[in-house]
């Protein structure tokens, strides 16, 4: 149904906009779009016309989203009485505002001369904002056109002053708020990338600044309204954030096949978005350059100055561009990756004619890539703080899949582990940029970040994704031209990115069958350095919680070992914990912010005691490892706070003492009444290691699960030689190191039911 076609019947009640209105607002695909919008305005439109009486020198002025003509479901209404100083103002504005609040709808409303009006617009940049979206409802149409008109000159005559501010106003939200492309859980108004930057761009192009609406901004603003109208008929309210259990029954309102699918299509619209809105910042910049050096020659010849800075590529005005001597019928088709090199290298932005001129013109890469592309790639991976930009503006226009056909399917996937705070792309874009850090730790930093950009190339794809993304970086690989050994050197690389993490933090460093067992896939030093680093890569750039300086510990103690074997020496000795648990009396405890360890006489249970004494005071423990040397049992553990106060040390030491002494009785109460936590079922999976049997729990953490586990391993008896704890967001995987005679069966069962 058109707007045309809304009309409030004249038995609708004026405390209501009507059943048009509400029908329109049903939970029903028809409410969706915007077709949609267009008719909830007209019924609103309509609706309000009836509630204003005809009063000279009076108009009604909508902004926002019924400005706009956007209006969601369940919109608020942005409202503006103007008025030429008539008497009885106020009691008309209450006439018209009550009927509103009595139909439980959200208002925003002023009443204001034209005068007032500019005055707040002229202190108030988001006021300003706003009223360039001024549309006339009801009342005098000359007065609401004065407005409008008066509005959108004002803005442009201070535009100067009104967009340095928002700036600072655009930053601030975007910092509290995050980037709507990489967000499982992102507000597709606020975020940056949502809605409100269409609006700042909308007030950018009124400013005569650029062009900042192109056609694929319009398209992404018009996908992002379809999502919020879509959210607001799920949930039945306003809310303008996604949250992961409306996910799929929005993407079914939008005709999308699963949640994934929503969120590959939010991310690359938030992304057409974002890009667009940093390109305009940078017009505003150079916009601002210009009116401060006003008439002066000269400064306008400086601003057109043309620097070389690489084959092909110069930089003018702060923008990345190509040579004029490139700009020919046959360019070279390494040319789209020399000059994002260069723009990553030189940290400058390029110009989006220079990106619109390269998709349109570069042609594709031979088969194998020339070697100047091959250096080109290389560079741009190595520069560090740069790629990531450079990369972001070349994937808008589509040059990274015409480098790498696979990178399609990668762009905008979305990981749903919590400790990613990234999509996959990005992910893999910033582990290579993380990964030139270390280039100085290599031998070959060129396959350290090749490698780092490949780690998970086949992640989305059936099997694992380590095996399966082996072969696709082989395949990559290979058609850039790299000779046969460093193509196995990449494929090992993607292979085995996850071995040296997953052994270090699950597996006993001093049995000599892991350390055996590491040497052997790894192969050689050389290899076993690269994998060092690329570890280091991706897990900073998965997010703050897959990297800490207990497993940064833990790696470079498994490294050591691997390179001494390979190297063809002798394994060497444990390592030996701080000296000061090895001396004095028992028990010995030390008690840190995050950091605890404690030195005991060793038995069955101990563990689980200081799991449950832990649990008392409110800490999780994020890794833990326990040893035993003769008599003596050493448990030390990472840990964080759970509700963010810090523990008392005095108070925690004491107890930890008395566990020491098997003096500290636990609440029974610890550990039982636990609500079910989602997520996938748990597993145990048996291995074998030197003189012990391996059983390695994995399972969604929960307050005192290690407590539980332990507790259930101790009361059949069985004797914990050592422990690798390791925790992941919200996953855990727990080896346990068991010794002596046990019923497998029984222990496994015993485990679950712990779980």
């Amino acid at each position: 149904m058109g707007p045309g076609n809304v009309v409030a019947s004249a038995s609708d009640s004026a405390a209501g906009p009507g059943p048009d209105y509400a029908r329109l607002a049903l939970r029903e695909p028809g409410s969706i779009g915007a077709v949609a919008r267009l008719a909830r305005a007209g019924a609103l439109d309509a609706w309000l016309r009836r509630l204003l009486p005809d009063t000279p020198g009076v108009a009604l002025v909508a902004v926002g989203g019924l400005g706009r003509r956007e209006c969601t479901p369940h919109g608020d209404l942005d409202l503006i009485l103007v008025h030429t100083g008539v008497p009885g103002i106020d009691e008309l504005a209450a006439s018209l505002w009550y009927p509103i609040w009595d139909a439980r709808m959200g208002l925003d409303h002023s009443t204001r001369t034209v005068a007032e009006s500019l005055d707040a617009a002229h202190d108030d940049v988001k006021v300003a904002l706003g009223l360039l979206d001024a549309r006339h409802i009801a009342g005098d149409p000359a007065l609401s056109a004065q407005l409008s008109r008066a509005a959108v000159d004002q803005w442009r005559r201070t535009a100067r002053r009104q967009l340095l501010r928002l700036r600072e106003l655009v930053e601030e939200r975007h910092a509290a708020h995050g980037e709507l492309a990489y967000l499982l859980e992102g507000d597709v108004k606020e975020a940056a990338g949502g809605l409100r930057d269409v609006g700042v761009l909308r007030g950018i192009g009124v400013a005569g600044v650029a062009d900042a609406l192109p056609p694929q901004v319009r398209a992404a603003a018009t996908r992002l309204l379809d999502v919020r109208d879509a959210l607001h008929v799920s949930i039945g309210r306003r809310n303008d954030r996604l949250r992961a259990q409306e996910r799929l029954q929005v993407a079914e309102l939008l005709g999308l096949a699963d949640g994934d699918a929503l969120l590959r299509r939010i991310g690359l619209d938030a992304r057409t978005i974002s890009w667009s809105l940093t390109d305009a910042w940078r017009s505003v910049q150079r916009w601002n350059t210009a009116a401060t050096r006003g008439g002066d020659p000269r400064a306008r010849e400086a601003v057109a100055v043309r620097r070389p800075i690489a084959r092909d590529v110069v930089a003018a005005d702060g923008e990345i561009v190509l040579a004029r001597a490139a700009v020919g019928p046959h360019p070279d088709p390494s040319l789209s990756l020399r000059v994002a090199a260069a723009a990553a290298q030189h940290q400058m932005p390029i110009a989006r004619a220079t990106l619109e001129w390269l998709a349109r013109f570069c042609p594709p890469l031979p088969t194998p890539w020339p070697a100047s592309a091959r250096t080109a790639l290389l560079t741009l991976l190595g520069a560090g703080t740069g790629l990531v930009a450079a990369w972001e503006a070349c994937d808008r226009f589509g040059l990274t899949s015409a480098w790498l056909p696979q990178w399609t399917r990668l762009r905008g996937t979305p990981q749903h582990h919590p400790v990613h705070r990234f999509t996959l792309d990005r992910h893999l874009v910033q582990a290579a940029a993380n990964a030139s850090t270390w280039s100085r730790e290599v031998a070959r930093p060129d396959l350290l970040v090749l490698g780092a950009l490949l780690h998970d190339v086949g992640k989305g794809l059936p099997g694992d994704h380590s095996e399966v993304g082996a072969e696709l970086a082989r395949e990559i690989a290979t058609a850039m031209g790299l000779p046969p050994a460093d193509v196995d050197t990449i494929a090992t690389l993607v292979r085995y990115h996850l071995v040296l993490p997953d052994t270090a933090t699950r597996r006993d460093l001093d049995d000599p069958a892991t350390i055996n067992h590491v040497a052997k896939l790894v192969g050689d030093t050389g290899t076993l350095e690269l994998l060092q680093m690329l570890a280091r890569a991706d897990a900073q750039a998965t997010g703050p919680a897959a990297w800490s300086g207990w497993k940064s510990k833990l790696i470079d103690d498994l490294c050591a070992r691997v390179r001494k074997v390979l190297g063809g020496g002798q394994l060497p000795e444990p390592t030996l914990p701080d000296p000061a648990l090895l001396a004095g009396p028992l028990p010995v405890v030390q008690v840190a912010d995050d950091w605890v360890a404690l030195a005991a006489h060793d038995r069955v249970g101990l563990l689980a005691a200081v799991a449950g004494c832990l649990a008392t005071h409110k800490l999780e423990i994020v890794a833990a490892g326990t040893s035993t040397i003769g008599e003596r049992a050493i448990i030390e553990c990472a840990v964080n706070n759970r509700y963010g106060a810090p523990p008392d040390r005095e108070l925690l030491a004491a107890d930890l003492r008395r566990v020491g002494l098997d003096q500290l009785a636990l609440p029974r109460r610890l550990g039982s009444g636990r609500k079910p936590v989602a997520g996938a079922e748990p597993r145990v999976i048996w291995g074998e290691a030197t003189g012990a049997a391996l059983l390695e729990l994995r399972a969604t953490d929960s307050p005192g699960l290690l407590f539980r586990v332990t507790s259930a391993l101790a009361e059949l008896g069985v004797d914990v030689r050592t422990a690798r704890v390791s925790t992941l967001g919200a996953d855990v995987v727990d080896a346990f190191y068991l010794v002596g005679d046990f019923d497998r069966d029984a222990v496994e069962a015993a485990v679950l039911a712990a779980v």
